[in-house]
């Protein structure tokens, strides 16, 4: 192993509360010199608000550190030349579209690509309606930020993008794009960016799906952390991981024991 990929919510911390260990763990790859990214499914900031976020968990990055679904949506839309989007995503993450034409909230037509993310509560019957009618005209294609079913929130687990883009699926007979987990075109971006081959990543998550069996079938190691949405079911689960970690905090020990 040479380079590292971290899931953040579930893994560093969980919703407003730092996982314990999780900036020692950040500030000994650092010294190590390990290769890192922070690869996360959060379509409901942007990465410059993910910088804060962490620098709030003493966990210091730069925007360059994050590989998430909507930079990556937004830089393959400004280079097809995309036509206009129809953003279905909390404005903090508007920001990653900037310089494209982003229909208005009230438009029920003329989007190129309906964008959807994690909504969380603004997803009502208007919203999921409104999508639907986007999709319903000629030539109008859906992209998924991710397709994360669920995320461990403060009152319990909550539903994430996957359902309602499958929502959107079946009613339309449009199957998503999706730019992100566990599709393995990102993984293999985030391989790209750090300049190693997937063989040499271990990817850290919560999610015995998105996460393990995601970096698996690109390729990769996977390794889950009983943290975040973690529970013990997933461990009869027909993905395996690789290293099952108490927490991100068991890192370091785990890295020098399998480096020997």
């Amino acid at each position: 192993m040479r380079a590292i990929l971290f899931d953040m919510d579930g893994v560093l911390y969980n919703s407003g509360q730092r996982i314990e260990g999780a900036s020692e763990t950040l500030a000994w790859v650092r010294a190590q010199g390990i290769p890192h990214l922070f690869v996360t499914n959060t379509s409901s900031r942007s990465r410059e608000s993910l910088v804060e976020k962490l620098a709030g968990f003493q966990i210091p990055a730069r925007v360059e550190e994050f590989l998430t679904p909507p930079s990556a949506a937004a830089e393959w839309l400004r280079a097809c030349d995309s036509g206009s989007i129809a953003l279905f995503l909390p404005p903090k993450a508007h920001s990653e579209f900037a310089g494209l034409d982003v229909l208005p909230d009230h438009a029920e037509k003329g989007a190129r690509y309906v964008i959807v993310g994690d909504l969380g509560e603004a997803w009502d019957f208007r919203a999921l309606n409104r999508a639907f009618r986007l999709l319903r005209e000629p030539g109008a294609e859906l992209i998924a930020l991710g397709m994360t079913k669920m995320w461990q929130a403060p009152d319990g687990l909550r539903l994430d993008v996957a359902p309602f883009a499958a929502a959107l699926e079946h009613a339309t007979g449009k199957p998503p794009l999706v730019f992100g987990k566990p599709d393995a075109l990102f993984f293999q971006a985030a391989a790209q960016r750090l300049g190693v081959t997937p063989a040499e990543i271990v990817m850290i998550g919560d999610d015995i799906e998105i996460d393990v069996a995601g970096a698996q079938h690109a390729g990769m190691k996977g390794a889950l952390v009983r943290t975040g949405k973690f529970r013990p079911l997933d461990l009869e689960h027909d993905v395996v991981p690789d290293a099952v970690l108490d927490s991100v905090a068991a890192l370091p020990a785990w890295w020098r024991k399998e480096s020997i």
